[in-house]
C-alpha cells in the first residue's frame, strides 16, 4: 500500500499500515532526521513528514493516512501535536478507502466480539472502562476512533457520511475475525450500528444503543453542535478547554488535574489547543431529517436482541423518544440510568457496564 522514500538503512513495514524505523547509522544521542513520503488514503496522494529520533525507544511508528495525518508517536498529527500522556493506539486497521483506523482491545481474542463505537466528538477512550469490564468477563471488546477522530485518519470532506463509517466498521470486524459481533454504539456510533444491522450490512448477534434512537430532541442536538463548533481558532490554555467541557457537562465534577484532557485536544503549530477531530467533518454535515428517517427505516428491520440505554438526565434522547423506539421495536429491552446524561458510559460506567453485561449474558453469553 505504501511507497517510502527514506535515507535510513533498516526499514520494516507492518501489514496493518504501521511503519517503523530503527536508525543504526548514528550513535544514541545524536540528532537524526529523515523525510518520508507515504502514498496512502482513498485518493492515494503522497504525504510527506519529517521525523526526529526518539532516544527512549529508538523506533519510529508511522500511521499513514490522508491529508498529512501521518502519526509519529508523540509528534505530528492532522489536528496538531499529540500531547504528552496521550495513549498510543494498541492497534491500527485499514478502513474504507485505505484510511487508518486506530483502536484498543481488551479481553480474550477468542471470546465473543463486542464492538464499541463512540459518539461524535468523542474517541475510543470513552469506552475504556466498559471495554476493560467486558474483557474481564470473557468478551473480546474493541473500541476504535471513528474516521476524523482521535488517532484515526482524516478523510476528504465528502467521505464522512454514515456509509463510509459502516464500511470502516465492517473492515474492523473482518480484521478481527468476528463472526456475528455484538454492536454497542453511543449517539453517532449507535446510528452507525443501527444502519449496519437494519440495512443488512452486518449479521450481528445483539445490539446496544446508548442514548440514541431515531427520534431525538432538536434542542439537545443543537447544544451538542454548539459545543463542537466553539473556538474554531483554538484554545489558548488547557484551562479554557476544561472550562468548555465543564460548561457542557455541569453535572460532572471538575477534574482536579488537566492531564486527562490530552486525549481530547492537539497542540497546533499556532500554539493553540485544537479539538482532536477534523473540522471538515463538521462542515460536511448532511440533512439531519433524512438521516433520522433512515434510522427509523432501519429500526423497522431490527431482528436481533436489542437493548436501549438512556441517560436519565439526557436532553438528547427524551423518555418520549425512548418509548417511541420501544413501540417500534417491541422486542427491545430498556434501561434508564439515573444521574447520567447523554454520555452515559462516562457518567455512570458502573451501572452502564452492569446493565450491558446482564443483557449480554442472556442473549450472547461468553463461554
Amino acid at each position: 500500500m505504501f511507497a517510502a522514500v527514506h535515507s535510513l538503512p533498516e526499514v520494516g513495514v507492518d501489514i496493518r499500515t504501521k511503519m517503523r524505523y530503527k536508525p543504526l547509522a548514528s550513535l544514541p544521542g545524536d540528532p537524526v532526521s529523515t523525510s518520508i513520503t507515504l502514498h496512502a488514503s482513498s485518493r492515494h496522494e503522497p504525504v510527506v513528514t519529517d521525523a526526529t529520533r526518539d532516544d527512549d525507544r529508538l523506533w519510529f511508528w508511522f500511521f499513514a493516512t490522508h491529508h498529512s495525518s501521518t502519526h509519529v508517536e508523540g509528534a505530528l498529527m492532522s489536528a496538531g501535536e499529540r500531547l504528552p500522556g496521550t495513549p498510543t493506539p494498541m492497534h491500527t486497521w485499514i478502513g474504507a478507502g485505505g484510511l487508518t483506523i486506530a483502536g484498543d482491545t481488551w479481553g480474550d481474542p477468542h471470546g465473543p466480539l463486542v464492538v464499541l463505537q463512540h459518539g461524535g466528538g468523542q474517541t475510543r477512550h470513552a469506552w475504556k472502562g466498559a471495554g476493560e469490564t467486558l474483557g474481564n468477563v470473557g468478551y473480546h471488546a474493541v473500541a476504535f476512533d471513528a474516521r476524523g477522530h482521535g488517532d484515526s485518519g482524516w478523510a476528504p470532506a465528502d467521505e464522512y457520511g454514515p456509509d463510509y463509517m459502516v464500511q470502516d466498521l465492517l473492515c474492523v470486524v473482518e480484521a478481527l475475525g468476528g463472526a456475528r459481533p455484538i454492536l454497542v454504539g453511543a449517539s453517532m456510533g449507535g446510528g452507525i450500528s443501527l444502519i449496519a444491522i437494519g440495512a443488512s450490512h452486518l449479521d450481528a448477534s445483539a445490539l446496544v444503543l446508548v442514548d440514541m434512537a431515531p427520534h431525538i430532541e432538536p434542542e439537545g442536538a443543537r447544544r451538542i453542535q454548539a459545543f463542537m463548533d466553539q473556538k474554531p481558532e483554538g484554545f489558548d490554555t488547557l484551562q479554557e478547554v476544561a472550562d468548555a467541557i465543564a460548561n457542557y457537562q455541569p453535572h460532572r465534577p471538575r477534574p482536579r488535574l488537566l492531564d486527562g484532557l490530552a486525549k481530547n485536544v492537539r497542540l497546533g503549530a499556532d500554539g493553540k489547543y485544537h479539538w482532536h477531530w477534523d473540522p471538515a467533518r463538521r462542515r460536511a454535515r448532511g440533512d439531519p431529517q433524512a438521516y433520522r428517517e433512515r434510522l427509523h427505516a432501519c429500526a423497522n428491520h431490527l431482528n436481533v436482541p436489542t437493548l436501549l440505554v438512556r441517560g436519565g438526565l439526557s436532553d438528547v434522547l427524551s423518555e418520549a423518544g425512548a418509548q417511541r423506539f420501544l413501540q417500534q421495536c417491541p422486542h427491545a429491552e430498556y434501561v434508564n440510568v439515573a444521574n447520567a446524561a447523554h454520555m452515559v458510559a462516562g457518567d455512570r460506567n458502573d451501572i452502564f457496564a452492569e446493565s450491558v453485561i446482564a443483557f449480554l449474558k442472556r442473549v450472547a453469553p461468553a463461554s
